[in-house]
């Protein structure tokens, strides 16, 4: 069951037709990878007609823009966060961020292709990220992410009661973070394992030696490269964020 303020702001979009996707913490419950969470975040499509649909959209929620920077497709296209509080009295005090451009994960017209609809009783519709792209967005420098994203993908393996797709298998082998999981998982479909030893080399060497404490040493490597990257993307934003301050200031 959606919150009712997460359901409003989601109604409002609808019918605003604004062309967005729920990701963060809210996705993560939809997908199983976390029972509840404050954060609602969307990727949005970044051009003048949606960005008209989202502002009207905002006023609706009676949101208010609550830091730097403002609402504008440059801030969006360069690939910060416009930050929201609303105060309309069904979302009273929630927050909303929305984003257009993120590290490692694809442009907003592929993201809307791939992504995963769910339908409410109410008949209002919910946009989601799908999860392999919500799992992309995840490998940031936040010490928060990267359990969720071994939860999403052992929740993703535990409700695939049948037969799993090629596609789901090399899915689970090139984003699990569970050394017992990649370990079984290959002795299960090896050929899948070792077609993806040049998209995650140290991982899947590990994972075939059937080293626990080796797959588990293979993963912090590559998540710390991963937390490097990010901490590298977000530097020339960060400083554009603290210009932007103290012009406000």
């Amino acid at each position: 069951m959606i919150p009712n303020p997460i359901h409003k702001v989601l109604s409002i979009f609808q019918s605003n037709g604004v062309r967005a996707l729920l990701m963060g913490g809210q996705a993560c419950v939809f997908y199983g990878g976390a029972e509840f969470s404050r954060d609602t975040d969307f990727a949005i499509l970044a051009d003048p007609e949606n960005l008209e649909r989202l502002k009207e959209a905002m006023h609706q929620l009676k949101a208010e823009v609550i830091a730097v920077p403002s609402l504008s497709l440059d801030c969006l296209q360069r690939g910060h966060a416009v930050h929201f509080r609303c105060r309309h009295p069904e979302a009273d005090g929630l927050r909303v961020d929305v984003m257009a451009k993120m590290r490692g994960v694809d442009d907003f017209h592929l993201l809307w292709e791939r992504r995963t609809t769910i339908e409410a009783d109410d008949g209002t519709i919910y946009e989601l990220m799908s999860l392999p792209d919500l799992v992309s967005a995840k490998k940031t420098q936040r010490d928060k992410d990267w359990p969720m994203i071994r939860r999403l993908i052992e929740a993703d393996h535990a409700a695939c009661t049948g037969q799993p797709s090629s596609a789901q298998i090399r899915f689970w082998l090139k984003e699990s973070r569970t050394p017992a999981l990649l370990i079984r998982l290959a002795g299960d479909h090896l050929h899948e394992a070792q077609a993806l030893m040049s998209q995650r080399h140290l991982v899947i060497e590990a994972v075939l030696s059937g080293n626990e404490s080796d797959v588990e040493t293979a993963l912090m490597a590559e998540e710390m490269n991963q937390r490097t990257a990010d901490r590298i993307y977000w530097e020339p934003l960060r400083k554009e964020l603290e210009q932007m301050r103290r012009q406000a200031s």
